[in-house]
């Protein structure tokens, strides 16, 4: 069965296509390659599965209703593509309101003009907003986000809902929690943290480091991708929003301080002003996620973190 994988070319949609072509599945990557990180960061993403003959590439918008048109038959849609991160959703609402509002529902379009029946839709930890709750679980209130980006994963929550009831469409959404490991965009603090630290830079630390992350390794989200996408398929008109997190929480100094210790590394800290836009926490309950997919996070943080050293020492252009 062909699968349409939106944002192919990224950090864990790279990873996905390569775990779907595994399983011998066909996959059709759609990507629009933007100015959020580099063009050739992305290419190299993308190198093993473009080495696959069951792998077909698509350049081009979640927007862009002529190039969804011009898409190959698919049986199910995973929808990782977004403008991504809090900051810059602050300093541009209106494109992130665009993309990852507009683009998800001429997505969803495609998907009923298509009659196409499974949907997973890549949503955030980021709508949990500054949740008070011990562990942030899927019956939570999340109507409070403090970012743009936040409040568009919640709408694109809302879409597959409708969807869902209006056209019979499985869709199922998956709240991403930190994910790190090889390939981590460059915006993000780990990568962006290690870059500083092979150059003898100082770490800037927002707040007193108090602040936490349930970090998640890239493939255990995967794994859940793809168990998330075979529940699809096995549950048609069903709608469902799952966790997919470590189950564990790092706070922001340890992290660095782990960092450091992987890399070989005493980091120097400079605090600065903790960021609007950022919450204070992240902790997945995954109970849902282990009894509706069967998921179980496998990789520790401190062994994530190895292993994205490890990747990143083998890429000196990333440095």
């Amino acid at each position: 069965m062909s699968v349409l994988v939106t944002g192919a070319a990224g950090f864990i949609g790279s990873h996905l296509s390569e775990a779907l072509l595994s399983q011998g599945r066909e996959v059709v990557g759609l990507d629009n390659f933007n100015d959020g990180y580099a063009r050739a960061t992305k290419e190299r993403n993308l190198q093993s599965a473009l080495d696959c003959e069951r792998f077909r590439l698509v350049e081009g918008d979640i927007r862009d209703e002529a190039v969804l048109r011009t898409l190959p038959e698919v049986t199910a849609v995973i929808h990782l593509a977004a403008r991504a991160g809090v900051r810059p959703s602050i300093e541009r609402p209106t494109l992130y309101m665009d993309v990852n509002v507009m683009g998800t529902a001429r997505l969803l379009r495609f998907v009923r003009e298509r009659a196409i029946g499974s949907f997973v839709f890549a949503s955030s930890s980021s709508v949990y907003g500054n949740n008070r709750t011990v562990r942030f679980t899927e019956t939570d209130r999340v109507d409070t986000p403090i970012s743009p980006y936040a409040a568009t994963k919640k709408a694109g929550e809302l879409l597959c809902h409708t969807s869902t009831h209006l056209d019979g469409i499985a869709s199922i959404c998956l709240r991403f929690f930190t994910a790190h490991g090889p390939r981590q965009r460059p915006d993000l603090a780990i990568h962006k943290f290690a870059r500083l630290l092979a150059r003898g830079e100082a770490i800037p630390m927002f707040g007193d480091g108090s602040t936490s992350r349930d970090y998640t390794y890239v493939g255990d989200v995967v794994e859940g991708v793809a168990r998330a996408l075979k529940w699809a398929e096995g549950n048609p008109g069903s709608y469902e929003i799952v966790n997919l997190g470590g189950g564990r929480t790092i706070d922001l100094a340890r992290m660095i301080e782990l960092l450091g210790e992987a890399m070989g590394v005493v980091p120097r800290i400079q605090r600065l002003p903790t960021q609007p836009g950022d919450v204070d926490r992240t902790y997945a309950d995954v109970a849902k996620a282990r009894s509706l997919l069967g998921y179980d996070p496998k990789v520790e943080f401190e062994e994530g973190l190895r292993r994205f050293v490890n990747w990143l020492q083998g890429q000196p252009e990333a440095l």
